[in-house]
């Protein structure tokens, strides 16, 4: 995982892992939003595009080179080496197990995943994740396209981290 530039101090220890996203625009845009939220790294599983490539950089716009990025060919080896870490794994995911996200209890670091676009995430990727949130749906659609889920969820965990940590330790 190394981007062009060193880690900047904005980083928190919030990563996602993208289980079989399969469009390079999508991606593109996670690595952008990223970016943007200063998360300290994506774990790209699976079918998920990697960089470098024309059709994930229209959206990205160079963050595949500022975000700090993985690849996994099983994104249950990936969960499980981030258990193994003491890195808490949420599945953002619909479905009658799911709890609001904002019901989620935040131990940091923590790592979110999303899943594919049609599917979702793999069952089996399910079965290994400490929860699984939604986001609640107010309209008649029971989901968000996956790169605005992850939006929402890196914006939410990223405030909530802030507003449980030090000042001076937001800065490491």
């Amino acid at each position: 995982m190394a981007p062009d530039r060193p880690d900047s101090i904005h980083r928190c220890p919030i990563y996602a892992l993208l289980d079989n996203v399969r469009s390079a625009w999508n991606v593109g845009s996670m690595f952008r939003t990223a970016d943007a939220a200063g998360l300290a790294g994506l774990y790209l599983c699976g079918l998920t595009p990697t960089p470098p490539r024309p059709d994930l950089e229209k959206t990205a716009l160079g963050a595949s080179r500022t975000v700090r990025w993985d690849y996994w060919p099983r994104t249950v080896d990936a969960v499980e080496a981030l258990r193994a870490r003491g890195v808490q794994v949420v599945a953002l995911e619909t479905g009658p197990a799911a709890i609001d996200v904002a019901q989620v209890p935040r131990d940091y670091p923590l790592c979110f995943v999303v899943g594919h676009e049609v599917a979702g995430i793999a069952d089996e990727v399910l079965a290994r994740c400490d929860r699984i949130a939604a986001i609640p749906m107010h309209g008649h659609k029971g989901s968000l396209n996956v790169a605005v889920s992850f939006g929402v969820m890196a914006y939410a965990l990223r405030r909530d981290w802030e507003s449980h940590t030090a000042p001076s330790r937001r800065r490491e």
